[in-house]
């Protein structure tokens, strides 16, 4: 029992005094990504979130899905999710709800950081003081937990600001805007006039349920009174809940949408609840008599306030143009996505997205701070003009860049450095090499295995993969939107194929040969050859060749032109590295098939071919002469760990039923641990909540494997696996010149597949 007399001294709150390496200000996608990727890295990580759970907008207190390159697989980015520890927490949250439940979803956020011993995490803790040892330096926060009555201070020589706001950079004093940039300041067409409006606003989600019997609402008096005042307000359905509303937008016309936020609030609040007043009282929706409101947010979903300028800022060009940086540390790929600023009000629509033709490198300094040496940005804060923000600001991303802000930091901690260090070419590719080992993929830049200890190994297979055919065992689709299988290709090669058709009359079929004028890209740009073939009424098969060749080894695409005459076989089976994709519309990502800008806004016009979700994502049925042999061991050490330029991956051969793959070394080597890189399907996006997914495992992951040493004695055994990036950890440090890997098929139609094999 705690009894206290009445006192004449004021009292104060309970305090603590905390010491890390790093000290990481929100607890989003961003923060929690950087706090477990530091975490790993080695570095005491103090990871501060003023809300009761982590995830920011993907967490249920907001419930918007986490999206990035993949953009709803709407968009030609193909095997573009992030990866790092963003593509484990989508990939495991694919294995435990696949519902895309949002509570779940907090669960696996709140276990994959407790679960780090390296991270203190302050939850329900907002920082609201700081302190600097010079104008230069950070020395210390204050932040206090409304529910222990506790200040904290919080000290480290590293600081990240992934907080939304960024209240770290703001009482630090780094610079920062908030709203647009003029065309003129950085030549961008496609920059916002103030009639359209400078700044994104907030968004509040709602969720309903049948209740199975008649429900009444009494709307609260604040409820929106008139519908008519909603512009779009036909496109409700009463079927609708969570993201499907994120055109429920308000406070784009405010100067400042963080001092305003709770004024933004209630008027979001207005709408929601006057729009559930519509589906249930307006009698034009009879089918929601059972319905009942589950569930409102009771904190907005923030999309845009301060940007900090770092050392440099993104612009549109470099995301339509796809620039190349020295000190790339990741990348981006979402529509350039901007909103009027009048929001749900709008007569306009809710947004207007404009893509480039593939995935754009981003700068590590974009992530730092012009003025602050021990202090980098994470999150949609991130150095970046208006217009760019309204690609890099989609949590996927957020996430995946924090993670290269994370491992700077612990570079930075660990070698005694200033942010700006980073950047000498040393420290750059070593904070490349080590993102890399981790998955983030840096396009254009692999794994430099010569800064590893362990020599690499001469690497072969007991079979690999050659693609004869895939079998025709699949069912008709429609070519009203054309089909095209994307395939590695070898160069100077001149390939034949047979498909099955069933045409409903007699027609042609127009069949080209594609490929991307920029490589790397997937948006089928140049057509290498083209055949047209007479098909008749009924079901046949059609042969064709490509006279014309490629250039070089890449990706191309067989590509059957728009034909709602005709109906082409498809195949069940899968291919690590395959895709068929489709000239179809996506409008929830503006995709119309095609992009067609309006002249002089920057943005390039170029057509859609875009994949289908499982289970109607399959392959078409095909054989193809001369067989395609991209699928070699050899892929195993090239340091891609997904398709790229080429498949970048080994695939055994489906006949033989005990796949093994051999690392062979000239001399012994001491290893500790082994990193395999699996195919889960880079290309499916993983949408974390709201939006169901058909299968808890990707089809194309290796879910058991054995290692051996050279005398077949058994060193690592692993069963049910699902995860991307596998660990193979040694109890003790063996001393090997050979080792043996034997996966096993996923599936008698999936052949073992796995991208590279790093040794530790």
């Amino acid at each position: 029992m705690i009894t206290e007399k009445a006192s004449n001294i004021t009292r104060t709150n309970y305090s603590k005094k905390l010491q890390g390496d790093i000290v990481i200000t929100g607890g989003g996608c961003s923060g929690t990504c950087a706090a477990i990727t530091a975490a790993r890295a080695g570095a005491k990580v103090i990871l501060v979130q003023d809300r009761p759970v982590l995830g920011g907008n993907a967490s249920s207190e907001v419930r918007l899905w986490i999206l990035g390159a993949t953009s709803h697989m709407g968009n030609n980015n193909r095997w573009a999710r992030e990866g790092g520890v963003i593509d484990e927490i989508l990939v495991e949250n694919i294995y435990r709800n696949k519902e895309g439940n949002p509570v779940i979803f907090d669960t696996i956020l709140l276990e994959k950081v407790v679960n780090e011993p390296n991270i203190t995490l302050l939850l329900n803790t907002a920082v609201y003081e700081l302190k600097r040892s010079d104008e230069n330096t950070i020395e210390s926060l204050k932040a206090f937990c409304s529910q222990t009555s506790t200040e904290f201070v919080l000290k480290a020589p590293m600081f990240i600001d992934a907080s939304g706001d960024g209240i770290v950079g703001f009482l630090a004093g780094a610079p920062f805007r908030m709203g647009a940039e003029t065309k003129e300041e950085f030549g961008e067409l496609f920059a916002p006039d103030a009639a359209y409006g400078k700044m994104l606003g907030h968004t509040i989600y709602f969720y309903s349920k049948d209740t199975g019997k008649p429900v009444k609402y009494v709307a609260p008096s604040y409820a929106l009174k008139d519908i008519n005042e909603i512009p779009r307000f036909k496109n409700i359905e009463s079927n609708m809940s969570g993201c499907n509303f994120w055109w429920f937008e308000y406070g784009g016309r405010f100067a400042d949408t963080i001092e305003s936020t709770e004024t933004i609030k209630w008027e979001l609040w207005k709408v929601v609840y006057g729009v559930w007043d519509y589906i249930k009282n307006s009698g034009n929706f009879p089918e929601a008599e059972n319905l009942t409101l589950e569930w409102v947010g009771t904190i907005p979903g923030k999309r845009e306030s301060r940007r900090f300028e770092g050392d440099y800022m993104m612009v549109q060009q470099d995301i339509i143009e796809q620039r190349e940086f020295n000190d790339a540390i990741g990348f981006g790929g979402w529509a350039i996505d901007l909103h009027p600023g009048d929001g749900v009000y709008s007569k306009l629509p809710g947004c207007t997205q404009w893509h480039s033709k593939g995935i754009y490198q981003v700068p590590f300094r974009s992530l730092t701070s012009k003025r602050i040496s021990n202090l980098l940005f994470a999150g949609r804060i991130i150095s970046a003009s208006h217009v760019a923000f309204g690609s890099t600001r989609v949590m996927a991303t957020c996430g995946h860049l924090a993670q290269a802000a994370a491992l700077a930091s612990a570079m930075c901690v660990n070698n005694k450095l200033k942010t700006n260090a980073i950047l000498q070419k040393e420290n750059m590719v070593e904070l490349q090499n080590q993102l890399n080992l981790t998955g983030q993929s840096i396009p254009k830049i692999p794994i430099d295995r010569k800064k590893l200890a362990v020599e690499i190994p001469k690497v072969s297979a007991s079979g690999t993969f050659v693609l004869k055919q895939f079998v025709f065992d699949g069912d008709w689709v429609n070519l009203g939107e054309g089909m095209a299988q994307l395939l590695p290709l070898k160069a100077k090669q001149k390939y034949s194929f047979k498909i099955e058709v069933n045409a409903l009359k007699d027609s042609v079929l127009e069949i080209e040969l594609r490929t991307s004028l920029k490589a790397g890209n997937y948006t089928p740009d140049v057509t290498v050859d083209a055949v047209k073939a007479a098909v008749a009424k009924g079901t046949q098969y059609l042969s064709f060749s490509f006279e014309n060749e490629l250039d070089a080894d890449q990706y191309a695409f067989i590509t059957i032109l728009p034909n709602e005459h005709v109906k082409v076989m498809t195949s069940q089976q899968l291919l690590t590295g395959t895709v068929a994709v489709f000239k179809k519309m996506n409008k929830a990502v503006s995709n119309n098939g095609a992009q067609v800008p309006p002249e002089g806004i920057g943005v390039e016009s170029f057509e859609f071919w875009t994949p289908k979700r499982r289970p109607e994502g399959r392959n078409m049925a095909f054989e193809v002469s001369p067989a395609i042999e991209m699928f070699s061991a050899a892929n195993l050490v090239n340091g891609l760990v997904r398709p790229g330029v080429e498949s970048n991956a080994w695939a055994a051969d489906l006949n033989d039923t005990a796949p093994e793959i051999t690392l062979l070394w000239d001399k012994p080597q001491k290893i500790k641990k082994l990193r395999l890189f699996f195919d889960t399907d880079y290309d499916h996006p993983m949408e974390s909540v709201q939006m169901g997914h058909p299968e808890d495992i990707i089809p194309f992951c290796v879910q058991n494997y054995s290692v051996f040493d050279k005398h077949g004695k058994l060193l690592f055994e692993k069963k049910g696996n699902y995860q991307t990036i596998n660990d193979v950890v040694f109890e003790n440090e063996i001393l090997v010149d050979e080792l043996r890997i034997k996966p096993e098929h996923p599936a008698s139609n999936v052949p073992a597949a796995l991208f590279e094999i790093v040794c530790f």
